[in-house]
């Protein structure tokens, strides 16, 4: 069995399944070409078991499938990020820090802002 995400007319991932290509070239599912095969194993482009990575990311909802670097993308979470193109994955203007502790995004200073953590009494 494998996973397939289904794309719209843009490209977006409207939902995913977990098939074989008999099925889906069944025509049970509407029109096979809108099922695009991705890899549950596949991040960044590295596929967790050694194996060949599979479109850069596994698919999710609202991903965009990108036909010409036939890869998988998450939605742009800041207007800041750019997209790697070798990972396929978004990258913030500023790296997270390397400490163990838990950040947040800030998109106005970019920068990561410590969270705090607060003691209830």
């Amino acid at each position: 069995m494998s996973h397939f995400a289904k794309i719209d007319n843009n490209n977006i991932v409207t939902s995913v399944l977990v098939s074989d290509q008999d099925f889906i070239n069944s025509g049970v599912v509407g029109d096979s070409s809108l099922w695009v095969q991705t890899s549950y194993n596949t991040h960044g482009g590295v596929h967790s078991n050694g194996e060949t990575p599979l479109r850069k990311n596994y698919a999710g909802i609202g991903y965009t499938y990108d036909l010409e670097r036939d890869a998988f993308y998450s939605p742009q979470p800041y207007p800041s990020w750019t997209l790697n193109n070798t990972t396929c994955q978004w990258e913030s203007p500023t790296p997270f820090p390397n400490d163990d502790k838990f950040y947040n995004w800030d998109e106005d200073t970019l920068t990561w802002i410590e969270l705090v953590e607060i003691e209830i009494i």
